[in-house]
């Protein structure tokens, strides 16, 4: 059972990201860049194959899923993000698919995507959190809507975010606390790696 984050926690989750060198929040997808000495790629599917097309495909990208969360996360807390944007005048469009999948998420902050030098595509993007110890399979059906990219940034982090999970259709990139940590867990799971890697 999980709780909604009370206000410290946020806080906390804050400063947090705010420590890293670049700052955060980030939006998912820029980890990989903004972190590439402790970055790592996994696919999700054999031979690259990004979206799964029945049970059987879906039972192999959750148990790689599972495997890497649990080797990143097993016996302690965790922290599930879930992300959701909009034009800022506008209501998100993820909102009630979230929800549906993550119904303890609570607010915990935004971010204004503004690079583009045009304004009508400039995005708010909403970031829901809470806290929960891992149990693996927990997240399963999250982790099958973010293989879907019916649910897209989504991320699971330890405590003190040192380690980052972000699943996504047809992988995930993990963020390890050492270059080393990642290169030993990369070495773990050399069949699922980009060809080419």
């Amino acid at each position: 059972m999980t709780a909604p984050l009370a206000d410290p926690a946020h806080e906390r989750l804050t400063r947090l990201w705010q420590d890293w060198t670049p700052a955060g929040p980030l939006l998912p997808h820029e980890l990989k860049t903004a972190y590439t000495d402790r970055w790592v790629r996994f696919h999700s599917l054999p031979e690259s194959k990004r979206y799964a097309e029945d049970e059987g495909e879906y039972a192999i990208l959750l148990d790689r899923y599972n495997t890497v969360l649990d080797e990143l996360f097993a016996g302690g807390e965790v922290y599930v993000v879930t992300t959701d944007w909009a034009d800022p005048s506008e209501p998100t469009q993820w909102s009630e698919h979230r929800r549906a999948l993550h119904p303890e998420g609570t607010l915990w902050t935004t971010l204004d995507d503004t690079d583009d030098p045009d304004p009508e595509f400039h995005t708010r993007w909403y970031f829901y959190a809470d806290r929960r110890r891992w149990q693996s399979d927990c997240l399963d059906p999250l982790l099958r809507a973010a293989a879907d990219d019916a649910l897209p940034g989504v991320f699971v982090t330890d405590t003190d975010l040192t380690r980052i999970h972000h699943p996504y259709d047809g992988g995930a990139d993990v963020i390890l606390a050492t270059p080393a940590g990642r290169d030993r867990m990369r070495d773990r799971h050399t069949a699922w790696h980009p060809s080419g890697y």
